[in-house]
C-alpha cells in the first residue's frame, strides 16, 4: 500500500486535464489552504459525500516519560478528527 501525496494528486490531475503542472500545483495549494483556514476558523469542514473534518480542544492531562517513568503534565492542544460520510462508508464497506 502506498500513500497518495500532494505531488501524486498533482500528477493525477495533470494526466486527466490540459493544464500545466504549475497551474495544477497552485490550485491544489489553494484548495488545501482553504481547507486549513476553514478548520482553523470554523473548527469544521464538511465535504458532502466524503466526510467531515472537525477540530476540538483536548484538555491538559497527565502523562509519563517512558524513558524516566517521570510523571509529566501534557499541555492542552487542538486535535483534528475525520469522520466518513455515510455514503463513503458504504462504498468502503459494501
Amino acid at each position: 500500500m502506498s500513500t497518495l501525496t500532494k505531488a501524486g494528486i498533482v500528477d493525477y490531475i495533470y494526466e486527466r486535464t490540459d493544464k500545466n503542472r504549475a497551474e495544477i500545483k497552485d490550485l491544489v495549494e489553494i484548495i488545501l489552504e482553504i481547507m486549513k483556514k476553514s478548520i482553523k476558523k470554523d473548527h469544521a469542514l464538511l465535504i458532502s459525500g466524503f466526510g467531515k473534518f472537525e477540530a476540538y480542544d483536548k484538555r491538559a492531562r497527565k502523562g509519563r516519560n517512558p524513558q524516566t517513568t517521570q510523571t509529566i503534565t501534557l499541555p492542552p492542544r487542538k486535535v483534528v478528527v475525520f469522520r466518513l460520510s455515510r455514503k463513503f462508508r458504504a462504498e468502503l464497506n459494501p
